[in-house]
């Protein structure tokens, strides 16, 4: 089983009457599923659109979905476009592809933006596409494992998106790891959060392509009110969710997991940032049976690499590991002279080397060379790709985040991680949520934090948890914390409003 279509074909066959796919408007089933997909397939090829890229503009919908592997069943490759996207992104986006097609829906329609000479094909049409069994077999022996699966965009530094480009082996190989590790079955029902274009998606669609697991699309509303978010995940008894920290640490704060019953909740995974000890041993407490695992990696290595499962106590106060490495040999550590840290408590850059690698991003050579690189430890060639993330190894052997390499400062003669400091603020009482900034200009930290706590207290408090060279010198409350499309915290955000209330303060 080599290839995400195999997989859904061999589910298909097995549980064809069983529920695939749940959202907002209705239900399908597996074999509705792969007949459907290869509807689109057929309409693809008939195209001649093949090792090519077709946009996905369709929301956080089951059509989405499903058009995923219509794609993957033509031997061409998706990305996704969402209507919440700026349109000045998605311009950059389409710039970047040159996509055969775009596949949009009636209702989505209105929202896309001029897609100038991109054919623009319509879902429903599609579906009406009598299936051409012989087209698509002689599509399936062209297909390689080595063939793109889908590219994904991240934001980039000068606000050019990178497209990362990953394979079909290198999605089935995640797959099963997650398969095997978590226990995945066709009895489990998850739970997506993560909007279709950020990566934590690929773990809920493939989970449920691979194993036949029912893959429950919660609607974005019940988000924004934690006892209606838990509420779905009883009555739609969701027993595996991979979700952001911040949605997880929402419910904690608001006080209110025993106020419903969610004991049908027995996988909780997240990624994206740091899990907050505060928040998790909340959830630990409501659910002491549940399997909790906190799963890290950028999206360049398809997902995730390493992995964390929640197996001892620890305080609020306290870090919590990213763990080992998902896959034998893949994950390492260089210093800063590229040599190998193995020994606790020395920083360096995490590094993954192996079949997770994006190919690199899409049409970006240069962006490309800087990050996927020759790995300095062998004289073969073997390109690893370099994270930007610093780690270290406990005493149990256990990888730690430190933080991103440009999220370290140097200040006052030190070397400051800022995540150091967020942890500190995140464990105090009346704090939901940190972030902390570095205002180069002013050389000064500055702290954001959600809670009750005034500044001054806030301050004080982390006198006696942290050194005095690392005290924030700004201390700023908020009502809440921007989070961006995908749920981590919006540091730009953050820093553009700090930026405009400083401006005003000095006029």
């Amino acid at each position: 089983m080599k290839l995400t279509t195999d997989a859904l074909d061999e589910t298909a066959r097995r549980f064809s009457e069983k529920t695939a796919l749940i959202d907002q408007e209705g239900t399908t089933t597996f074999a509705e599923f792969r007949r459907q997909a290869r509807a689109i397939a057929t309409a693809l090829a008939r195209r001649n659109i093949f090792h090519a890229p077709v946009v996905v503009f369709l929301g956080q919908t089951r059509a989405a979905v499903i058009s995923f592997l219509g794609v993957a069943y033509a031997g061409a490759f998706y990305t996704v476009l969402d209507a919440k996207m700026p349109k000045v992104r998605q311009a950059k986006i389409l710039e970047t592809l040159s996509p055969a097609a775009i596949i949009t829906d009636q209702a989505h329609r209105g929202r896309l933006m001029d897609p100038g000479e991109i054919p623009v094909l319509f879902y429903e049409d599609l579906l009406r596409q009598e299936i051409e069994e012989t087209l698509l077999a002689s599509v399936r022996e062209k297909v390689s494992e080595q063939d793109i699966l889908y590219v994904l965009f991240t934001s980039g530094s000068t606000g050019t998106p990178k497209g990362v480009t990953i394979r079909q082996r290198s999605v089935m190989d995640y797959t099963e790891w997650v398969r095997e590790t978590f226990a995945v079955t066709e009895k489990d029902i998850i739970g997506n959060q993560a909007p279709f274009f950020f990566d934590n998606s690929v773990l809920d669609i493939y989970q449920t392509v691979r194993n036949g697991a029912t893959l429950c699309i919660i609607p974005r509303k019940a988000f924004i009110f934690p006892i209606r978010l838990l509420e779905y995940v009883r009555d739609h008894h969701i027993s595996l969710v991979f979700w952001v920290p911040s949605v997880l640490c929402s419910v904690a704060n608001f006080g209110i997991l025993n106020d419903c019953d969610i004991s049908c909740l027995k996988k909780v995974l997240f990624a994206g940032e740091v899990m907050p000890n505060k928040q998790l041993n909340i959830w630990r407490k409501r659910l002491p049976k549940a399997v909790f695992a906190n799963l890290y990696g950028p999206t360049e290595v398809t997902v995730d690499c390493t992995y964390y499962i929640v197996n001892r106590p620890f305080r609020d106060d306290e870090p919590l590991p990213i763990g080992r490495e998902c896959r034998p040999e893949t994950v390492f550590v260089l210093d800063e002279e590229d040599r190998r840290i193995m020994q606790p408590e020395f920083k360096g850059e995490l590094c993954v080397r192996g079949a997770s690698l994006a190919l690199g991003y899409y049409k970006n050579p240069e962006k490309t060379k800087a990050v996927f690189v020759q790995n300095p430890l062998r004289k073969e060639r073997e390109i690893i790709y370099r994270t930007g993330d610093i780690v270290h190894y406990n005493m149990h052997g256990e990888l730690m985040y430190d933080g991103r390499k440009d999220f370290q400062i140097k200040y006052m003669g030190h070397r400051i991680e800022l995540g150091e400091i967020e942890t500190a603020a995140a464990a105090l009482p009346d704090i939901h949520q940190a972030v902390c900034l570095y205002d180069a200009e002013a050389s000064e930290i500055v702290l954001c934090y959600a809670g009750a706590a005034e500044p001054a207290a806030v301050y004080r408090a982390l006198r006696d948890l942290l050194p005095d060279y690392m005290l924030p010198k700004i201390t700023r409350q908020l009502d809440r914390l921007p989070l961006t499309a995908n749920g981590k915290f919006d540091r730009k955000e953050l820093m553009r409003s700090y930026a405009q209330d400083k401006r005003q303060k000095n006029q």
